[in-house]
């Protein structure tokens, strides 16, 4: 079932198009990421699928329903948001945040510790939210977007701001909360977690959905037909894959010359700038 569908979207605003004729699904459970470089159209797509925006052209359905009933409390526990311009209670603690918000879904006490070791908070839960730093502040967000364990998670930019460490444990979280159900949409410079995190990849560039695909079948379709192979004498050669080269690489083999052989494989961040011509900033 498909928990998004997006059906030819475009936005404008004014005479400028951000978005035009994107269309696409996600399936129930996926971890679906949307990569494209600053100004792509990104954080207005999110805020189409969330009703924040009305689109100029075209429709988006979430559970089926079209978008604008995100905005019904009943549906509100479906779904959690992190955006930029998310807010928080700066006098308050970063536990009296996650009480209010606990008590407004009516959880229970034991949702806000869950919520705070997913974010790696556990020990800051007493201080104020006008001295955390930025990092903290994005921990924060992504506490109070998560503590109902929404069906449908929708992520802009989570790690942004913070160290290796904290996005390193923020991914694993957000892995445990897929593997109990939830669906993922998110944006994300980090083209190594894109990899390892999402089950399918689409990259927007200039408000156009240029490619979509799983990790594997992105690197597949763009990768060049070409074998790299290391002999033990230092020497390397890039050879097409054809049957010559197959047997050139049988006869090394036979004499045992070969020290490492393997295909030219391209990064994600390799078809990102084939497809846009910049890098992902």
């Amino acid at each position: 079932m498909a928990v998004i569908r997006v059906e030819h979207i475009g936005k404008k605003f004014g005479s400028r198009a951000v978005l035009s004729d994107v269309s696409f699904s996600i399936a129930k459970g996926e971890i679906f990421g949307f990569l494209g470089p600053s100004g792509s159209g990104k954080t207005t797509l999110i805020k189409l699928l969330t009703a924040q925006l009305n689109s100029t052209s075209g429709q988006v359905y979430v559970f089926n329903e079209p978008a604008e009933k995100m905005l019904q409390s009943v549906q509100k526990m479906r779904f959690g948001i992190l955006t930029d311009n998310s807010g928080l209670y700066e006098r308050l603690t970063i536990e009296e945040n996650l009480q209010l918000y606990r008590q407004l879904y009516s959880l229970p006490t034991s949702s806000i510790e869950k919520a705070l070791q997913l974010v790696n908070l556990s020990g800051e839960r007493k201080k104020k939210v006008k001295l955390l730093s930025k990092g903290m502040r994005q921990r924060l967000l992504l506490a109070l977007a998560i503590i109902h364990e929404p069906e449908l998670l929708f992520l802009d930019e989570p790690t942004s701001a913070l160290d290796p460490v904290n996005a390193a444990h923020i991914y694993e979280g957000l892995r445990c909360l897929n593997s109990n159900g939830t669906t993922i949409f998110l944006t994300t410079h980090d083209m190594a977690q894109a990899e390892l995190l999402c089950s399918r990849i689409a990259i927007l560039f200039q408000g156009q959905v240029r490619v979509i695909g799983t990790p594997k079948e992105l690197k597949h379709q763009h990768r060049e037909h070409i074998v790299c192979v290391e002999l033990i004498n230092e020497e390397s050669y890039e050879l097409p894959i054809n049957e010559e080269t197959a047997d050139q690489i049988s006869l090394w083999m036979k004499s045992g010359l070969i020290n490492r052989i393997e295909t030219k494989e391209p990064s994600l961040s390799d078809i990102f700038i084939k497809m846009t011509g910049s890098e992902l900033l």
